[in-house]
């Protein structure tokens, strides 16, 4: 067997997966669903659905990667297989660990470009002038190509940041998993953590917005966010909000934490690094992010605009209103600057994450170099980045959000919780959890992974399917013009799924005949 990469470091592992966490969604998505959801109502869902679905998930994933790593398997397809080599088929339910993270790439990475664009548009002066509401929507429209005005003609500004940032990440990746992954986490989370104290503590020190209609404080917007409401428990809808922040913030359900755990040694102590990426995610999300944006918002906008902004597009309270909230204070640009550029660094951390399952199959599977994988994936991704890009306006974004960011995430924890605790087995589970381990894991924890966790997934998956499988299946909701598009990236999506399947296929043939 071929000596496979290693993390250089205890730290360098920790930063990695907490930086795979820590992206759009602790700055951008969180706020919105808080937001969205009345404020401390979404709260009580949140934090349960983290203990009782993203840290046992976050256990799980740790525990399978390594368990797969020790063998050589570094993607679901092989460490499925690993675990169950009897179930011939098991393998095959692995392919969603390195589709979703494809399929999140091809959105996720033209998102993060604007994030650049605006860090420029900050630091030069060309939002900064802007005090009105609709005009910052404008700029941000004709921006995106989906409207031409005074601001920009067309989409070319937004297609050469893109090629900038995709650049960007097919350069961090070409370095591997110690000299381009590792190597970039360990400056990067840092100067993103130093940003966001800076603008944390510059929301704290903001005064009452003041006008004819109303006065708004920093207290009462600190109070939107944390305080509780109880008769919230009784909503499906927040729970399943709840549930799929989860989801989207710790990154599990992907297969990148699967992935990243298999390039760890047995020695490594996998429980607690664990928790400290998750408990580094939370720290982003919940005290800095949404202590930010959701303060801030509220001052200046009230808890009725707020929520009226957060209706129109779940990215405007960070693409319009921050940027205009910051355009109130002292120092527009720095200010402006130092918040782009912080999501710009979240998005980075995220996004090279995603990538990695389909550089480690190509890698482990078909023993291609690294550059040789990176280069593969760079021709892959960029064509099927395109329609994200080009068809933004035609809802391609959002459909590849449900499937891949939602739908799939959904089906793959629910398939490696059932590895882990009924498979596997959960006494074999829980010994390798603590192999190596410095904490002792409270023993409560073994009945959630093996009983509570399963069966929240499986009624989260219930559910979805109950309210929203038909609706979906029809296109309803969505408008006549756009169901080509639509209709174009599901065949897209299934064709994927063909590919990989045959992949796989090949790779576990080309195993069977090595071992004859």
């Amino acid at each position: 067997m071929e000596r496979r990469e290693h993390w250089s470091s205890r730290i360098g592992i920790i930063m990695a997966v907490a930086g795979s966490a820590i992206g759009l969604g602790n700055f951008l998505r969180f706020p919105a669903k808080v937001v969205d959801n009345g404020g401390g109502a979404f709260m009580i869902p949140y934090f349960i659905s983290l203990l009782l679905l993203g840290i046992p998930l976050m256990w799980i994933e740790w525990t399978l990667g390594r368990y797969g790593g020790a063998e050589g398997s570094g993607t679901a397809p092989s460490i499925f297989h690993r675990i169950a080599p009897k179930m011939r088929f098991i393998k095959y339910f692995g392919i969603l660990g390195i589709l979703a993270p494809l399929l999140i790439f091809s959105y996720y990475t033209y998102i993060e470009s604007w994030t650049l664009a605006y860090s420029f548009f900050s630091i030069t002066g060309q939002i900064t002038s802007i005090t009105d509401q609709l005009e910052m929507k404008n700029f941000l429209k004709g921006f995106q190509g989906l409207e031409q005005n005074q601001y920009f003609n067309g989409m070319g500004t937004s297609y050469v940041f893109f090629l900038v940032t995709f650049a960007a990440n097919v350069y961090i990746l070409n370095g591997g998993i110690k000299a381009g992954i590792e190597k970039f986490c360990k400056w990067a989370m840092p100067i993103l953590f130093i940003f966001a104290f800076a603008l944390f503590f510059r929301v704290v020190t903001l005064g009452g917005f003041h006008s004819p209609e109303y006065t708004w404080t920093v207290q009462e917007g600190f109070g939107f966010f944390w305080n509780p409401q109880y008769s919230s428990l009784r909503s499906a809808k927040v729970w399943l909000e709840a549930a799929g922040q989860v989801f989207f913030t710790l990154s599990v359900g992907t297969g990148v934490i699967l992935c990243y755990a298999s390039y760890l040694s047995k020695k490594h102590d996998i429980a607690l690094s664990g928790i400290s990426a998750a408990s580094a995610n939370e720290f982003a999300e919940v005290i800095l992010g949404g202590s930010i944006l959701i303060p801030a918002a509220f001052v200046f906008f009230g808890p009725t605009e707020m929520a009226t902004i957060v209706k129109e597009g779940i990215f405007n309270l960070g693409f319009v209103t921050m940027p205009l909230v910051l355009n109130h204070l002292p120092f527009p640009a720095f200010l402006g600057f130092l918040w782009f550029f912080l999501l710009f660094l979240a998005a980075v951390t995220s996004s090279v994450s995603l990538a990695q399952p389909f550089i480690t199959f190509l890698e482990d599977e078909f023993h291609l170099a690294r550059k040789e994988a990176v280069w593969i994936f760079a021709i892959v991704t960029f064509i099927i980045c395109q329609p994200a890009v080009l068809f933004l306006k035609n809802g391609v974004i959002d459909e590849l959000d449900f499937w891949g960011g939602s739908f799939f995430l959904v089906v793959f924890a629910t398939v490696e919780t059932i590895m882990f605790g009924w498979v596997l087995g959960i006494d074999n589970a829980w010994k390798e959890l603590h192999a190596g381990a410095d904490i002792k894991i409270p023993n409560f924890y073994k009945y959630i992974m093996k009983y509570v966790t399963p069966l929240f997934l499986l009624a989260i998956l219930v559910m979805w399917l109950w309210q929203e499988w038909l609706p979906i299946l029809l296109f309803q909701n969505i408008e006549e013009a756009n169901r080509p598009y639509i209709i174009t990236t599901r065949v897209g999506i299934l064709l994927s799924i063909a590919l990989l399947v045959i992949l796989v296929r090949i790779a576990w043939q080309r195993k069977t005949e090595g071992k004859k």
